[in-house]
């Protein structure tokens, strides 16, 4: 929270190299939630859109570039959002809620174009993820307290074309999913172990593989994007997953004797590289992902800096990871001092004094400025 006590979220922007000193400030502050935010999803094709939700029931849709709200979805639900997942071109959305229902949003429209109430009839948390045709892979519990999965054709939303249960454990499964191997990779809470299933076009759709099983307990989970995979060493997917002391990387591989690069491992994937806009997508407009291959391995762009350009501004701002936001450099007001408009020196020099807080006293008397007005002239020093 902010000195205003007004609940925001921060855009970082994590850079290439190792940073000499510790980042503190985000390159852009998003307000709009009155509560903790817990869902944060980037547009699968746009630039810069962002979808957040939070425990006031509330999604709202920003642009990231300008820091402003596209679109806030705030009569859709009733109770606590658990998940959001864009389909492939990120013109749907899919949530899961505390209220027991699986909506499928449009959230151009703000209208909800499908909705399946308790899709398991389990009273425990739901979760819901688009798959790259269009269905809908969700994981839940039964009345009796089992994990099941199902899979859900829009078109016929009433009734799971496949459905199965697992175990009676009590961990919420957290499906991840790769459309280009069309595998679902589920990671209870709780758990040692990752199931994974091939999800097919023809019944039983769903057909179980293999399982992975540690000692271990797994208190969160992450995955790499398809393009950081290691294709020499034949990995289809990585895990990063998170114990209570530490991060341990899981890599999932397929055994070949070639040491070419194997074609039908790694189709083309999408890429860094939006194919929309955030107006065109706000307009009407959609794209499928711009996919890349992978045959010479990933190298990203050199200069990927998140350019913040402000409504109504004269400039873009773009704030290196190492400048404090209210810096000089960035342009931007302190919480004590205006910017700098000119080139202004201080006679004295400035006294540092470090302190366990790392800050500095600065002292001050006299100002001479450069620019020929002198009552335009700004004083500011940054550390």
């Amino acid at each position: 929270l902010p000195p205003s006590s007004q609940p925001c979220h921060g855009v970082w922007q994590i850079p290439d190299y190792v940073p000499v000193r510790n980042m503190t400030e985000p390159v852009v502050t998003l307000e709009g939630h009155s509560k903790r935010v817990g869902i944060l999803t980037w547009h699968p094709t746009a630039r810069n859109v962002l979808l957040s939700a939070g425990g006031d029931n509330l999604v709202i849709l920003w642009n990231v570039g300008t820091g402003e709200m596209l679109l806030r979805l705030d009569e859709v639900h009733t109770d606590l959002i658990y998940n959001a997942c864009w389909n492939r071109n990120g013109s749907l959305l899919v949530t899961t809620c505390k209220d027991k229902h699986v909506r499928v949003i449009d959230p151009r429209k703000q209208q909800v174009v499908a909705e399946k109430s308790k899709p398991h009839q389990g009273a425990r948390p739901v979760r819901a993820i688009f798959m790259a045709d269009g269905k809908i892979f969700t994981t839940g519990f039964s009345r009796m307290s089992e994990r099941q999965l199902a899979l859900w054709d829009l078109k016929s939303f009433e009734e799971p074309i496949a459905l199965q249960e697992m175990d009676t454990s009590n961990g919420v499964l957290l499906p991840f999913y790769d459309p280009d191997s069309s595998i679902v990779y589920l990671c209870g809470k709780g758990d040692s172990s990752i199931r994974y299933f091939e999800i097919t076009d023809e019944p039983p759709y769903v057909h179980y593989l293999s399982t992975y099983s540690s000692k271990e307990p797994q208190r969160g989970m992450g995955f790499m994007p398809k393009r950081g995979l290691d294709v020499s060493k034949c990995e289809i997917a990585r895990f990063f997953k998170l114990h209570e002391r530490k991060c341990e990387p899981i890599a999932m591989t397929v055994p070949r004797k070639s040491d070419l690069f194997q074609d039908d491992l790694y189709p083309d994937t999408p890429g860094p590289e939006p194919a929309l806009e955030a107006d065109e997508w706000l307009s009407g407009k959609d794209a499928e992902p711009v996919l890349i291959s992978l045959r010479d391995g990933y190298v990203p762009a050199k200069n990927r800096e998140l350019k913040v350009v402000r409504k109504n501004h004269p400039a873009p701002v773009v704030l290196p990871a190492w400048a404090p936001r209210g810096s000089v450099l960035s342009g931007q007001p302190t919480s004590c001092h205006p910017p700098a408009w000119g080139y202004c020196s201080v006679s004295e020099s400035c006294r540092m004094r470090r302190s366990s807080s790392s800050s500095c006293r600065v002292r001050r008397s006299a100002a001479s400025c450069s620019r020929a007005d002198s009552s335009m002239a700004r004083r500011s020093c940054w550390s």
